[in-house]
């Protein structure tokens, strides 16, 4: 549970967003694009192609093609965050490209200091690269001409327009300019998981990201102060990114380093109710209103008990059943509104990392209507026909919210303590 870098080009770990649509697959990780991605496009190309002049469909599909030739500078960039990440034995589970950049969806940021900071400094390193390659091949065929240095001033024209100069030129240009940006100290950018692995280097992680998160959302309200000033909206919505993802990484370290060492037991709720899945709405619905439990495990209609793990198929979640009978669905089973494909994990396994686990297999299925609640289970003690795996508890937000904010005021907390 934790959030990553939002920026030009970032590392964000956790589920493909809603409304991202696959495009294809790169080195076996799935890329996505959000659709507002292409309105983005859409919009730099409406002013060139409503220009009037005789080639506003040349120039509008030329500025359609720079803005693409950005964002597969972004999606390299993102590539170097997974291969580097790959190397320590870290999945990618997509990549996805959004108006103010790209998400690498990493399976966890790597707990040594050394390997963040190699991860983080992978993805700027390919922009350096594919800017090391075509600055000096530009600046060795057509000289500095092609980068549109005025000779009054030596100064650059604004990269928006130089593409239509040369395009390989202002591309080049554009990745050092994504290498500037994206070392910028501000968690969750790259810049500030290089300051964190640095500063963790000498105190724990926890106050390490405490204070890389603090400067990152300073750095994002002086984004935000000049982009009030200079009326430049693209660079207020990066401020608000920053700023709240700062927040949720500095949040998501706390509970990270709360969760360390407990059981998966220690997290959950042993008093619950499980529906079968011919069980009307109607019929959880009255479940939900006798007791206090929220959430309920949904389990095949031959289940050997009601806490049968082998035939638990499904998680209905206290929004899903309120949705269903305000739609008038009342009378339908709990299996057509429950959310399917849950997952499971032993009662004595590491928290931290069964969450992780779980979030890592389950995010993307979550995103597309997946569980957010996670079944307990007890393993049978042998194989014979009535001893079977058993669900025990069943961990929910709620509960694991309610944990760490208990364990978090405890100074000495028990691992482990009933729930």
């Amino acid at each position: 549970m934790r959030s990553e870098s939002v920026g030009p080009s970032a590392e964000q770990g956790h589920s493909v967003l809603s409304g991202s649509f696959k495009i294809g697959t790169l080195l076996g990780i799935p890329l996505y694009v959000h659709w507002t991605f292409w309105v983005m496009v859409a919009w730099f190309m409406f002013g060139p192609l409503v220009s009037g002049n005789t080639e506003s469909l040349a120039s509008a599909l030329r500025t359609g093609g720079f803005v693409l030739a950005i964002f597969g500078c972004v999606v390299l960039h993102e590539m170097g965050h997974a291969l580097a990440a790959r190397r320590y034995g870290i999945a990618t589970h997509n990549i996805t490209l959004l108006p103010i950049g790209g998400i690498a969806s990493l399976e966890r940021i790597p707990e040594k200091p050394v390997q963040e900071l190699v991860v983080a400094l992978a993805g700027p390193a390919v922009n350096v690269v594919i800017a090391g390659l075509i600055i000096p091949a530009v600046l060795l065929t057509e000289g500095t001409g092609a980068f549109g240095f005025s000779p009054a001033s030596g100064a650059p024209d604004g990269v928006a327009t130089l593409h239509r100069a040369h395009f390989l030129a202002s591309l080049g240009l554009v990745n050092l300019t994504l290498v500037v940006f994206n070392m910028i100290p501000a968690l969750p950018m790259d810049g500030g998981r290089v300051l964190r692995a640095l500063l963790a280097m000498g105190t724990n992680r926890t106050r390490a990201t405490t204070i890389a998160a603090a400067i990152g959302q300073v750095i994002a309200v002086g984004f935000a102060i000049v982009g009030v000033f200079a009326g430049n909206l693209l660079l207020l919505i990066i401020a608000t990114f920053v700023f709240l993802s700062a927040r949720s990484e500095a949040q998501a370290e706390q509970v990270r380093s709360v969760l360390i060492g407990l059981p998966a037991s220690a997290a959950m709720l042993t008093r619950f109710q499980s529906l079968r899945a011919s069980h009307s709405v109607s019929h959880a619905v009255n479940e939900l209103l006798a007791g206090s439990q929220q959430d309920f495990p949904v389990l095949a209609d031959d289940a050997s008990g009601d806490d049968d793990a082998a035939a638990l198929i499904g998680i209905l979640t206290r929004t899903d059943l309120v949705r269903a009978v305000v739609s008038g669905n009342a009378d339908q089973t709990v299996s057509s509104v429950m959310r399917p494909g849950c997952d499971t994990v032993n009662e004595g396994d590491d928290l931290q990392i069964a969450l992780e686990h779980v979030q890592a297999t389950t995010t993307h299925k979550h995103a597309l209507g997946g569980c957010p609640v996670i079944a307990v289970v007890r393993p049978a003690a042998s194989a014979g026909a009535a001893d079977y795996r058993r669900i025990i508890g069943i961990i929910t937000p709620d509960n694991l919210s309610e944990l760490v904010l208990l364990r978090g005021r405890t100074a000495r907390p028990r691992a482990g303590a009933d729930r």
